[in-house]
């Protein structure tokens, strides 16, 4: 009877093992697919920076410094392997987009081109989602990593090789307040 009793014991505990280490590997999966959707979206955004680009130089030529830090920023990002160092290349590649903005300000025929008015439009939707995409990442990392970390799963996610993912963040520079000046 006692043997009986055991077996029951050891099925469920593995069971629940079982459980656990398929509930972490949904929630892996889930970040994974939140990361490839903010991947997405900013492919999208490289995509429309090379036509933002060459569509500013026809007004800009003497502006080269500034279309060279967006082309640098975007290749930074293409380059970066982690998801940490995507993260400072695209927070780098937003702030030389403002200044690339600020720019079309000193040229009222550019603000008035309709090409660059399209991608800047363009640019904007994509900016709104890829910043729904960083939102769904980090809620999504969120869930995971308190998974990892709440008993029982944390007594075995380590031995199974979860590990905490990090969050999308932004940069100080980010942070700080836009100045309006008119």
């Amino acid at each position: 009877m006692w043997i009986i009793i055991v077996i029951v014991v050891i099925i469920a505990i593995l069971l629940l093992i079982a459980g656990l280490y398929n509930n972490l590997v949904t929630l892996k999966m889930r970040v994974k697919n939140a990361w490839a959707q903010i991947d997405t979206q900013l492919k999208r955004r490289f995509d429309l920076i090379p036509n933002l680009v060459e569509t500013v130089k026809g007004y800009a030529a003497h502006e080269q410094e500034t279309l060279e830090k967006v082309i640098n920023a975007r290749n930074t990002y293409v380059t970066a392997s982690s998801v940490e160092a995507k993260a400072d290349a695209n927070n780098q590649l937003t702030e030389t987009l403002k200044n690339l903005f600020a720019l079309a300000e000193s040229y009222p025929d550019l603000k008035a081109n309709q090409n660059f008015l399209a991608l800047q439009t363009e640019l904007s939707g994509t900016e709104d989602k890829i910043a729904y995409s960083r939102q769904f990442y980090n809620d999504t990392v969120q869930m995971y990593n308190t998974a990892i970390m709440k008993f029982p799963a944390n007594l075995f996610s380590g031995m199974f090789g979860f590990k905490e993912e990090p969050f999308f963040e932004i940069s100080e520079a980010e942070k700080e307040p836009v100045k309006v000046q008119f």
